[in-house]
């Protein structure tokens, strides 16, 4: 994409969210000279890393009058990836050893990423554009302009009208839940994920868990530290499995799908085992949802496919001014070499693991690129290819995809394309490449976590990327202390 020949302009621009995605995006948009408004609905920023104790009254998260509760941060989660491929490519999430509130570990807690959030934040003055506690209840298009209603947490609702408008709600929030014949009658307790914070209530029972990606994995294990036997069901399994995953722990089985659930309390998995369980944990995953927003019938969800957007951005008949940032995921594909987004990728349901994870990947370093993507196409400095050329491209995407038989609802999953992905966006606003160690600290760190799932937090083979990470970040003068410091001390 060729530099634009336009003057540049100055739009005012609507960003909803201030978790991580909307953060950069205020940031970015700033930058480039764009006034900005941020809305969030939470007291402070720092969105689904804001743990809170309290579930939704509804532990599945269905009844549509239930209190919603936004976070889906359990008490022990950590990072899966190491601190210093996880921070923004200016400000680094290095470890403050001067503070010991902080977490120092290389794979911190999650309160430490919302620290880390909060520091970023302070760093560049973002608060100062945020709305705190103003949710937008409407989104709609008005004269080649955007209406955006917000309600205070008084209930006192006000519309405003803005140039654009940028979408970083995230999507960790209405979660999918797996449909099991007979769960009807089923009698035991069932929770959503999005509801599971400790696993106290588990003690002594038999709990299947839905899901073996990275939530799955995660809560099935802190489970299993209070359990009598914890049973994960994975739809990436063989039919006939049944294994125990590596580790130390001996109440932990993985099976195939579940097959039924019965009145007298017992699940059947296709593997033909039969247990008497207690409780279901639904590590499901979630859906995309804007319920926000009206775009007259352009936009839709179909199977968990936001539908259309260009690299997963701009929808056509709405770029530049309706924009997404943060949408895509990064899941664990292999096996079968095909072309996907248009690049060179390798795909299959990785039925031979115990464990398959949505990885984090980079995602910070995505929401930065993709939001100086949207700042310099919203000034006018680059432009988007033609509604045409971009219907074209979505088109040719989707039946890539049906040729390849991965189901639409892996369309905004990434997988080991991530990096193509975003150096493609930011060769089109001219900003700097992936770096080659960041691409490496995710690659060799899913191998450890695959391999190691117990102890990949902890134990790592790479430190000569985290040197090279650290030598980076001095070099471009990230970091007033000598890297030496952070590598001898740092855990």
């Amino acid at each position: 994409m060729a530099p634009a020949q336009n003057p540049i302009s100055s739009q005012h621009v609507a960003v909803i969210g201030a978790g991580a995605a909307g953060l950069v995006t205020a940031r970015e948009l700033r930058r480039e000279g764009h006034t900005v408004v941020v809305f969030e609905r939470e007291k402070q920023v720092g969105g689904l890393w804001i743990y809170s104790p309290k579930a939704e009254s509804d532990p599945l998260s269905l009844d549509p009058t239930r209190s919603i509760v936004h976070s889906s941060v359990y008490e022990s989660l950590r990072t899966n990836l190491p601190r210093e491929c996880m921070g923004f490519t200016d400000f680094p999430f290095v470890p403050r050893f001067d503070d010991e509130s902080r977490d120092s570990r290389r794979y911190p807690s999650h309160m430490e990423v919302l620290a880390y959030l909060q520091d970023f934040a302070r760093e560049f003055n973002l608060e100062e554009m945020v709305r705190f506690e103003t949710e937008v209840v409407r989104v709609e298009p008005v004269k080649g302009k955007w209406k955006v209603r917000s309600k205070t947490s008084g209930d006192i609702s006000e519309d405003e009208i803005f140039d654009a408008v940028v979408v970083c709600n995230g999507h960790y929030t209405e979660p999918n839940i797996a449909h099991i014949p007979g769960i009807k009658l089923w009698p035991g307790k069932q929770i959503h994920s999005h509801n599971y914070r400790v696993p106290d209530p588990f003690e002594s029972e038999v709990v299947v868990v839905i899901g073996n990606f990275a939530s799955g994995a995660d809560i099935s294990r802190d489970i299993a530290k209070v359990a009598k036997e914890v049973h994960i069901a994975s739809r990436a399994s063989e039919r006939d499995t049944y294994v125990k995953p590596p580790g130390p722990r001996n109440n932990l089985w993985v099976h195939s799908e579940i097959d039924t659930a019965n009145e007298d309390g017992s699940i059947v998995f296709k593997n033909g085992k039969v247990i008497h369980a207690d409780s279901i944990v639904y590590c499901t995953g979630y859906k995309y949802y804007f319920p926000f927003l009206d775009t007259n019938g352009y936009m839709s969800i179909d199977e968990n496919r936001v539908e259309h957007l260009y690299k997963h951005v701009f929808p056509p008949a709405l770029a530049p001014t309706l924009s997404f940032v943060g949408l895509p995921a990064m899941v664990s594909l292999s096996s079968k070499i095909d072309t996907y987004w248009g690049f060179e990728f390798t795909y299959h349901l990785c039925s031979d693991l115990f464990f398959i994870y949505f990885y984090q990947g980079i995602q910070f370093v995505m929401f930065e690129i993709q939001s100086k993507w949207v700042a310099a196409v919203l000034s006018g400095r680059f432009t988007l290819p033609s509604q045409d050329k971009m219907m074209e491209d979505i088109t040719t995407t989707y039946a890539t995809l049906d040729a390849l038989g991965i189901p639409k609802r892996y369309t905004h999953k990434l997988g080991k394309v991530q990096c193509e992905y975003l150096n493609w966006i930011a060769e089109e606003c001219d900003c700097p490449l992936v770096e080659h160690w960041r691409n490496q600290e995710i690659v060799r760190g899913y191998q450890r976590l695959v391999s190691h799932p117990e102890t990949y937090r902890d134990e790592w083979d790479d430190d000569d990327l985290k040197e090279e990470a650290y030598r980076d970040f001095a070099t471009k003068k990230l970091i007033s202390f000598h890297p030496s410091y952070f590598l001898e001390s740092s855990i």
